[in-house]
């Protein structure tokens, strides 16, 4: 009772039409990739648009200070080339080539007008425990300005669902969750105090960890339960009895 009361209190449940949209798509994980596609690519995305499936993807930081849509900190295992991210501007990592592809590295940009609101998108901002969370968050509010389709900011780190909560609460934001095996007390007051610290309007959870009594407990009171990465049949059938929509891939997608 008194976890339940200080979730209502530290992070309020949204409105049901804010949120409503985001339980009526299934998400291809990082684009439809596969078969000659790239995960976070192009083509991988213009791939889901056709088969109207939402998209999550992946945004972090360039050098200089633009979204660029790359999931790992370092250019190796998805292209030719070596090094960190962080340390290259725009207009060098869109001209990176994506390994056994004629896609090169989006930007937020180029994502948002491919997408142009025609499927839903789900957008990870990656995040560093030295990562500068404003600088980032910026970066993301800027591209979205005037973006009209459905959308959604999420992160496992907390302070960026805070950051727009408080700079940019007409963006619909949540809170990526990995019980990683915690379900002792620690684990518990863990996942509450990042859930009050974030102040989301939706989880988005590890399918591993479901059932989930904190996953179900959030749900129950009003914030839409995505999981990922669903990939199989069985993980499919997981999600479609304890979350809301699932984030999948391969043969987790139908």
């Amino acid at each position: 009772m008194l976890f339940a009361a200080l979730d209502r209190w530290r992070a309020p449940a949204p409105a049901a039409d804010r949120v409503g949209w985001l339980g009526q798509s299934i998400y291809a994980h990082r684009g439809l990739h596969g078969n000659g596609r790239i995960e976070n690519s192009p083509s991988a995305f213009s791939a889901a648009i056709e088969r109207g499936l939402g998209i999550e993807c992946d945004v972090q930081r360039s050098g200089d200070g633009q979204a660029i849509v790359f999931h790992d900190w370092e250019l190796d295992r998805l292209t030719g080339e070596s090094g960190r991210v962080a340390t290259r501007n725009t207009a060098q990592l869109q001209q990176v080539r994506l390994s056994g592809a004629d896609d090169c590295i989006p930007t937020l940009r180029d994502l948002l007008a491919l997408v142009a609101g025609k499927v839903p998108l789900l957008i990870e901002v990656k995040s560093r425990r030295d990562t500068r969370i404003a600088a980032l968050c910026l970066a993301v509010r800027r591209d979205l300005e005037g973006y009209r389709g459905h959308h959604a900011v999420m992160s496992f780190d907390p302070r960026v669902s805070r950051w727009f909560a408080l700079q940019s609460p007409e963006t619909v934001r949540g809170l990526v969750v990995s019980e990683e095996g915690a379900r002792t007390l620690g684990g518990h007051l863990r996942r509450h105090g990042a859930l009050w610290h974030a102040r989301p309007d939706f989880l988005a959870y590890d399918v591993r960890d479901l059932p989930s009594r904190f996953a179900s407990a959030q749900r129950r009171r009003g914030l839409p339960v995505l999981t990922w990465t669903v990939r199989n049949t069985e993980l499919r059938e997981r999600a479609a009895q304890h979350a809301d929509a699932p984030i999948a891939e391969g043969a987790g997608l139908p």
